[in-house]
């Protein structure tokens, strides 16, 4: 079962050289292009229409939830993360997608009365909705880190 392994070796004298790289000179002078850039870093930001998130209907409807409390909690309800969406159209429409903490909350029935009033009432919003959802549950990992200050979670 011994069997000899043998291994073929060739023997190589001399090797071809590869070839050198040229760098020919340039038959035209080459200019500096105009920059890339310049045209993209001269573009204007275009105007937040309002609606949306960092324009004033947007954030005039979030402050006006910062300013509900939860009547249990010292923290307002937008930073406590019981707000999961706000949408505002240009046309004034603000919809609130918004939760409790538990569904047995004593304020289960006026706390979304509330928001659609308060959201109601800033200026810009014609019409406002509020969604109350259960799922997903809220959990105290939805609450923003200064409400998590406030009650000495962090």
């Amino acid at each position: 079962m011994n069997e000899e392994r043998k291994i073929e070796v060739d023997e190589v004298t001399s090797v071809e050289a590869p070839p050198k790289a040229r760098v020919e000179a340039p038959t035209e002078t080459f200019e500096r292009k105009r920059d890339y850039l310049a045209g993209f870093l001269a573009q204007k930001p275009e105007p937040l229409s309002g609606g949306e998130p960092g324009g004033a209907l947007y954030e005039a409807v979030v402050d006006a939830l910062k300013e509900i409390y939860d009547p249990e909690i010292p923290v307002n309800i937008y930073d406590l993360g019981l707000i999961y969406n706000v949408e505002v159209t240009e046309d004034g429409h603000a919809a609130v997608t918004m939760t409790l903490t538990t569904p047995h909350c004593p304020v289960a029935e006026s706390m979304p009365a509330e928001v659609e009033l308060r959201v109601g009432s800033v200026p810009g919003v014609a019409v406002a909705d509020v969604n109350l959802v259960w799922d997903p549950p809220w959990d105290p990992q939805k609450m923003s880190d200064d409400a998590k200050l406030e009650l000495g979670m962090l």
